[in-house]
């Protein structure tokens, strides 16, 4: 069939049709994660105005409709007639894209910014079904109303009688439901610790954060004057720290704003690094952790010979064994920020390492040579960590080597697949021989393998590197998966798979294993959860038979409902699955395995420091934070909505 294509065939999307036509391409997705990425987007603007000094609160509210409505204090969008576009700022700024005061250079409003580069509350206008911006300066109130993006009306403004040295912006905005067709529910949990991260990084602002949906008016003030220091005070809190007083770094150079607080722990076998540039957080790192990372080790291994507790003759200690312990925050705010992907994942501004390195280099020197018991406590700690590895040897040539493919044996109840692009591979890490068993029949051997692990593996949490390197199951999935070492930097080219399913039973059994192989990846190899390579299968818990038709149920709720829906007096047998070994392979097939009709939850990480948190009062020594978790969080529980 023959087509024409000319230049009828061009399209030209003006203004923020684009944004419309392929909102993905700007806020990431149209699901939960990018609709609340529209408020972000807006409170970005509140806080770059923090940034530039002029704003001190912000409010934040979910209304009783649903809507929202940023409010802050700051200088207020400015109204004036722009010579370019012909209209006023404000209507430029909120209808055309890359249009803002955050590009940099002498003319710029802004030094520094964290939010899109101008896109960001345009993006917004565009995806949403109202939006209205009221603006405070000049003792005036200024007030515009836009629908799916387009001007209602001029600018209009009066007197502001009430109160005329007012100044600041309120935006109020409508997701448009024909773009957000999921959801456009916002979850105030989510919101929430977005909102209290940001006022950790920027100490003093004030965030009040209310809903107004319920009888009862729900309500948080984030404000933290110590910024990240008490950030790092919160990680902390159930942990025994190594030295009460955290080690800070706030100063500038060529224009970058470095702010570092650190403090090591005694019962803690893994770092814990928390990255963001211009409030972004970099769950893949950059130039800035790079920075900080070089300083340490080189800081503490110059305090360590100066101090008699390395010879001579003997190596260095490693950064991994210097950080063992650590809990650190690095927030620097850069003018010119480069970003790895479109993500902003990873900060590249390659200036950044050098300035970070001699500006923490300066504090910390200074630091231990005031400090000297502290600076013993944390060269001993490293040196433990060193011997512990040391010990372990033997255990991890296994996982030294260069190539797992091609130089290291696998394990022997590995039932690999025959596919050798990673990309394409999945291993299903599941609950003894039985399941195991069903598992290998049943799967795909082109690209899904298997890996049965005996019983429950060692607790990570609380655990040295010696015990972990001597275990066979940590041992196997270390070899299989290819991991490497701990405390070596993620390497994804020698990932041997890019899905890592667990598949346990759904018991209490087997989520208390689930729980113990993500404390393993979260302490052992973090950037498999941040990178999104983990992720947990969800088999059924019932069969429902009646008649020669057949349904799977994942829960007691969707068990009932199913079974509401029969006539009355109909007849049905219910099997309940105690466990995968108990399926038979076509069945673990057509429920779990089948990327055609399964169902699979993708492991994140939405609150970093909430949930290393978890994981140390869940995991840990400490047995009172555990038992007091357990106590406040029970009640709230409701067993019906349990898959266990």
């Amino acid at each position: 069939m023959a087509s024409t294509y000319d230049a009828d065939q061009i399209q030209v999307l003006e203004g923020l049709e684009a944004v419309r036509k392929r909102p993905g391409m700007y806020i990431g997705s149209t699901g939960p994660k990018g609709l609340h990425h529209l408020v972000y987007e807006v409170v970005d603007n509140s806080i770059d105005e923090a940034l530039a000094g002029f704003c001190t609160h912000i409010e934040v509210d979910i209304n009783p409709d649903g809507s929202i409505s940023v409010t802050d204090d700051g200088r207020g969008i400015p109204t004036g007639i722009h010579s370019k576009t012909g209209k006023s700022a404000l209507e430029t700024v909120m209808t055309v894209l890359h249009a803002g005061g955050k590009f940099g250079g002498d003319g710029s409003g802004y030094k520094v910014s964290g939010g899109l580069h101008g896109v960001g509350v345009s993006v917004v206008n565009a995806l949403s079904k109202l939006v209205e911006v009221t603006v405070w300066r000049d003792k005036k109130v200024y007030v515009q109303r836009y629908e799916r993006g387009k001007p209602q009306g001029q600018l209009a403004a009066e007197p502001n009688k009430q109160d005329p040295k007012r100044t600041g912006t309120s935006v109020h905005f409508v997701p448009d439901e024909t773009i957000f067709t999921e959801t456009t529910v916002f979850e105030y949990e989510i919101l929430a610790k977005r909102l209290k991260e940001l006022a950790y990084l920027n100490a003093g602002i004030k965030i009040t954060f209310s809903d107004n949906r319920g009888e009862e008016v729900r309500q948080d003030i984030f404000c933290y004057e110590g910024g990240i220091k008490e950030y790092v005070e919160y990680m902390n809190r159930e942990k025994d720290a190594l030295h009460q007083d955290i080690i800070y770094v706030n100063k500038e150079k060529k224009g970058v704003t470095v702010e570092v607080a650190l403090q090591w722990c005694i019962d803690a076998y893994s770092d814990n690094l928390l990255g963001f540039a211009n409030n972004i957080r970099t769950i893949d790192g950059g130039t800035h952790l790079e920075g900080l990372k070089t300083v340490l080790t080189r800081t503490m291994n110059t305090f360590a010979r100066k101090r008699n507790k390395i010879k001579e003759n003997e190596s260095n200690l490693g950064g991994e064994n210097i950080r063992e312990g650590l809990t650190g925050v690095v927030s620097v705010k850069v003018p010119d920020p480069e970003f790895e992907g479109q993500t902003k994942t990873k900060l590249g501004n390659t200036e950044v390492r050098g300035i970070v390195d001699s500006l923490v280099g300066e504090v910390l020197k200074d630091y231990l040579e005031f400090n000297l018991n502290v600076g013993d406590s944390i060269i001993e700690k490293a040196l433990l960590s060193f011997k512990a590895a040391e010990a372990a040897r033997h255990a991890r040539e296994l996982v030294q080597r260069k190539s797992v493919l091609e130089s290291s044996p696998l394990p022997g109840k590995l039932s690999d697949c025959s596919s050798r692009d990673p990309e394409e591979s999945e291993i299903f890490l599941v609950e003894g021989d039985s399941a195991g068993g069903s598992a290998k029949q049943g799967r795909d051997r082109r690209f899904q393998a298997i890996l049965p692990l005996r019983g429950k593996i060692i607790n990570i949490e609380k655990t040295d590197d010696s015990k972990i390197y001597k275990n066979n199951e940590i041992q196997s999935m270390i070899t299989a998966l290819g991991l490497g070492i701990k405390g070596d930097e993620f390497d994804p080219s020698q990932l041997r798979y890019h899905r890592i399913v667990i598949m346990t039973d759904a018991d209490v059994d087997g989520a208390h294993i689930r729980t113990l192989i993500l404390t393993f990846f979260f302490r052992y190899q973090r950037a498999l959860v941040d990178q999104g390579y983990i992720y947990i299968a969800c088999p059924p818990l019932y069969k429902l038979e009646r008649g020669r038709n057949h349904q799977y149920c994942y829960s007691d709720r969707e068990l009932q409902q199913r079974i509401d829906e029969f006539p009355a007096n109909a007849n049905y047998t219910i099997q309940r699955f105690k466990g995968l070994g108990e399926m038979m392979p076509q069945q673990l097939w057509d429920t779990t395995m089948n990327p055609e009709t399964r169902a699979m939850k993708r492991v994140e990480i939405d609150d970093a420091a909430e949930a290393d948190r978890i994981f140390t009062v869940l995991m840990g020594d400490r047995v009172a934070p555990r038992r007091e978790f357990i106590e406040t969080n029970a009640p709230k529980l409701n067993l019906d909505d349990l898959d266990i």
